[in-house]
């Protein structure tokens, strides 16, 4: 029976498993203590206090996955959801199947998964004037689907107004540590609002293989920081989501970022930022409208067709790339545009091989696979984009009526 929608929402990184993570599965058996062992636990402090988010392990939990771990929290706690419109496809669902309104709220044409901040109250507004109760605002800093950074300011005044708005937040952070350029400014909210913000995180994104599902959740280092927490491993428990123990290993290992760690992730990310740039200047050439991305491994183009909305988009790009595209309705965005996330990972190979070659590649746009890759997306945007041919005696009318 087909999913609807379908499981497979996140992009791919299009990365080869490393080598240390199949080294550091232990043997070991059993399962993880629903929010993580000791160790893993331990190790994920570390690395929030290598963001300058310090943390103790108590205030720390992992789950596999960001959708379960997502919907743990929000069983620990009562109210809607206020999420950004558009926002990762992912993210409703959840709090769907917990029976939660999902109130949403446009986020800036600048890009970023976060609204803006005077949409935020007048959403906030009207879903308690219905008799919804908004409390948490879910946000993500650096988005999927576009693959942009919301701006500092942008950022602390969606901030305030959440505060204003009485509002929880959780930042979702998957792509903070896919930057492309190191110039970029990216902030978290847990260093505005440090009480009042859960960061949470997929490790699936960076340093764990795309098919672990593994993520880290931080809460707030205070009373209520602490009780949300152990309500949340609750929620955990009841659904038996723990983490199998050699994967636990693992991720600790990878946690702790030693240097073949780091090497590897700065690899990715100089990846990712020449195969995203030669593909937003494909589709850009095809006529299409798009921000440039910042991070990750997406891009969310407003294409060239007039003849197409958002469903039709996914369904043309699908069939002529030979592999799953999704429309912008899929994220929440107007069905009646022409919008799509591109995948720029699965430029980077279908098999090990390729990608282990594009990863080790000085200049990964020279690479045989990746250079058909971005041939192929030009021609099938080329095809999509061209206008209708004429029909004789049309005259010069224009597909879009008028004169």
């Amino acid at each position: 029976m087909r999913a609807d929608p379908p499981y497979d929402l996140r992009p791919d990184p299009g990365l080869p498993v490393p080598a240390y993570w199949d080294a550091n599965l232990s043997s070991r058996t059993g399962a993880e203590p629903a929010g993580g062992g000791r160790a893993v636990l331990e190790a994920a402090a570390g690395y929030w206090a290598r963001r300058g988010l310090p943390t103790d392990a108590p205030h720390l939990a992992v789950a596999p996955g960001a959708e379960v771990l997502l919907a743990a929290l929000l069983a620990a706690v009562d109210g809607d959801l206020v999420i950004a419109r558009p926002a990762a496809a992912w993210q409703a669902p959840v709090a769907a199947l917990l029976g939660r309104r999902v109130h949403t709220s446009p986020a800036p044409a600048e890009g970023g998964g976060v609204p803006d901040p005077f949409a935020l109250l007048e959403t906030v507004r009207r879903a308690r004037a219905d008799g919804g109760t908004p409390r948490l605002l879910l946000l993500s800093a650096v988005d999927d689907p576009s693959g942009t950074v919301t701006a500092p300011e942008l950022l602390h005044e969606t901030c305030e107004a959440a505060a204003e708005a009485g509002l929880v937040i959780v930042s979702d952070e998957t792509y903070s540590d896919t930057l492309h350029h190191h110039e970029t400014v990216l902030l978290s909210p847990a260093e505005m609002l440090p009480d009042h913000t859960v960061v949470l995180t997929d490790l699936g994104a960076t340093l764990v293989p795309a098919t672990v599902p593994c993520a880290l959740a931080r809460f707030p280092a205070s009373g209520h920081g602490l009780s949300w927490r152990e309500r949340t491993a609750a929620a955990l428990a009841a659904l038996r989501a723990v983490l199998p123990g050699p994967v636990a290993d693992a991720a600790a290992y990878v946690l702790g970022e030693p240097a073949e760690v780091t090497d590897r992730t700065a690899a990715a990310n100089r990846l990712h930022a020449r195969v995203a740039a030669a593909a937003y200047r494909a589709v850009t050439a095809a006529g299409a409208l798009c921000r440039p991305p910042k991070a990750g491994f997406q891009l969310y183009p407003t294409l060239s067709a007039h003849d197409l909305d958002a469903a039709g988009a996914q369904q043309r790009l699908t069939e002529a790339l030979g592999r799953p595209v999704l429309g912008g309705h899929v994220f929440g965005d107007d069905p009646l545009e022409p919008r799509v996330r591109i995948d720029t990972g699965a430029l980077h190979g279908a098999t090990e091989t390729e990608r282990r070659t594009a990863l080790a590649a000085a200049d990964p746009l020279t690479v045989p696979h990746i250079a058909a890759a971005l041939t192929a997306l030009t021609s099938a945007l080329a095809e999509i984009s061209e206008p209708d041919p004429v029909p004789d005696g049309a005259g010069t009318r224009s597909r879009g009526g008028g004169a």
